[in-house]
């Protein structure tokens, strides 16, 4: 994500602040291996298994898992008439998924003849993520994407004065937040359950998957007449890099501004 987003030396219009130039296309593709063993299931089948995985990063594009074909189980895919075209890989071919009853539509694809410069991708199959019911990256389930080698996410607790306002009152001041750094992304600040006031919080239904933080609920704001849905996030048990953001709230939404030292955040 770091290399093919925002302002990463992969995406389109990389930062300015370097000392070289890229002498190449616009549109940048990378091939790289992926460490660790990759699986996906649907219905409880394995539809794939691989521990020679590959990551396509794409200008502009999450990363994409690609396997060579062997470790795609080909008696559960039935080829479809589907096809696409990228004028940066070339012509692709899709496959249905089949477990029982269930049928996964045009969730794998490859690029039997890719176009010069991609030669790479021959031999190999990428799966629509979302397709699948459980992905695992070793023996940990995977939620969201399969995470970017390249991406990081830094906790750290800070003591800078952190208060949060909405609708002209306080609702929530602490100096024992977590400050969390996540690459290509602003800081964040956690606030303390205990430093919040929770009175003016209900739960909201909307959730969120992260694949470098965990599953994320939601709160919304009502105070007297005014309602700000989705107000804050929690990870109530956020994924190991992220463990000291648990049970903390952050605050984001139109209408609720957090002030760090005085100074609101932009």
């Amino acid at each position: 994500m770091s290399l093919t987003l925002g302002g990463g030396p992969l995406a389109s219009r990389p930062p300015a602040t370097v000392n070289y130039s890229i002498d190449g296309p616009a549109h940048r593709l990378l091939w790289q291996p992926f460490p660790r063993r990759v699986r996906a299931l649907l219905s409880g089948e394995k539809v794939l298994d691989s521990d020679n995985a590959k990551l396509l990063h794409e200008s502009n594009l999450l990363p994409q898992v690609y396997v060579p074909a062997a470790d795609v189980r080909p008696e559960l895919l039935e080829e479809s008439g589907h096809s696409t075209h990228c004028p940066f890989k070339g012509d692709a071919r899709y496959w249905s998924v089949r477990v029982g009853e269930q049928l996964a539509e045009n969730a794998v694809w490859s690029y039997p003849e890719p176009l010069p410069g991609a030669e790479w991708l021959r031999g190999h199959m990428a799966v629509y993520w979302a397709s699948m019911d459980t992905w695992f990256d070793e023996d940990d389930e995977a939620v969201g994407h399969i995470r970017d080698p390249y991406h990081r996410v830094d906790v750290r607790p800070t003591s800078r004065h952190v208060v949060v306002e909405a609708a002209g009152r306080q609702i929530a001041e602490s100096r024992r937040t977590m400050l969390l750094s996540e690459t290509g992304l602003p800081n964040r600040f956690y606030v303390p359950q205990s430093d919040v006031r929770g009175e003016l919080l209900e739960p909201s239904a909307t959730r969120t998957l992260c694949p470098y933080k965990g599953r994320a609920s939601y709160l919304s704001l009502r105070d007297g007449g005014t309602v700000i849905d989705d107000a804050a996030w929690c990870y109530e048990q956020p994924l190991d890099e992220a463990r000291r953001i648990a049970r903390h709230l952050c605050f984001l939404a139109d209408g609720v501004e957090t002030f760090v030292d005085g100074e609101p955040l932009s």
